[in-house]
């Protein structure tokens, strides 16, 4: 995420948020309170609503009647309370960039304010934040993989496992002692930043586990 948050409060007027959005180069600012509590965010498309409607007679057909009422209402708000998309679209701190992505995806939004705890700004997510995690190289996810799942969470020994990584794509063979050793690398490998596919239809194991079922015979 950006920390550097460029912000706005509510009585800010129409002209000096145009002129933030073009000084910081942003495409829109969240809207906070003295305690730098998010109330909504002022788009780009919240404030083009004032030169779509200037002037204009538009007959909207039925279903889009909503939208373009709340839109004429945009059209003649002045101040960044009376512009804003409320209430915001926001996210946890320790939220994941997954998440992130899933939530803009579900909410249609191109950015995501972050707050802690108590709902102060932190922080702003955009799709260029999330779509940067798979700017890694190749060798620093190969590391990842082996230092951080094969060797420190699933104590495998990374010999036994051959690990290549191409353009993001990471390919396992070798041998593991478990099948649901295997199942659970894998699954952590997808989770890594940079990662964008796995192979293991080279990778074997020892024991499938996860199909055996213990049996018990009591004595009469």
């Amino acid at each position: 995420m950006s920390t550097g948050v460029v912000t706005v409060a509510p009585d800010l007027g129409y002209k000096q948020i145009v002129d933030l959005l073009v000084e910081f180069g942003v495409s829109a600012v969240p809207v906070v309170d003295g305690q730098r509590r998010v109330l909504g965010v002022v788009s780009e498309a919240d404030l083009l609503h004032k030169v779509e409607f200037n002037g204009a007679d538009v007959h909207a057909r039925l279903f889009e009647r909503k939208r373009r009422r709340l839109a004429k209402e945009k059209a003649t708000g002045e101040t960044a309370e009376t512009l804003m998309t409320a209430p915001a679209v926001t996210i946890g701190a320790g939220a994941t960039l997954t998440s992130a992505a899933r939530l803009m995806e579900h909410r249609n939004v191109k950015r995501l304010p972050v707050v802690d705890d108590e709902g102060h700004l932190v922080g702003i997510v955009s799709r260029r934040d999330v779509l940067r995690r798979y700017l890694r190289e190749d060798a620093a996810i190969r590391a990842d993989v082996i230092d951080t799942v094969l060797r420190g969470i699933m104590w495998i020994d990374p010999i036994e496992v051959d690990v290549t990584v191409t353009g993001g794509h990471v390919t396992l063979a070798g041998t593991i002692d478990r099948r649901s050793s295997a199942q659970i690398a894998v699954r952590l490998i997808r989770g890594l930043d940079g990662v964008v596919g796995v192979t293991d239809t080279d990778l074997v194991w020892g024991f499938d586990d996860t199909t055996t079922r213990l049996s018990h015979t009591f004595d009469a």
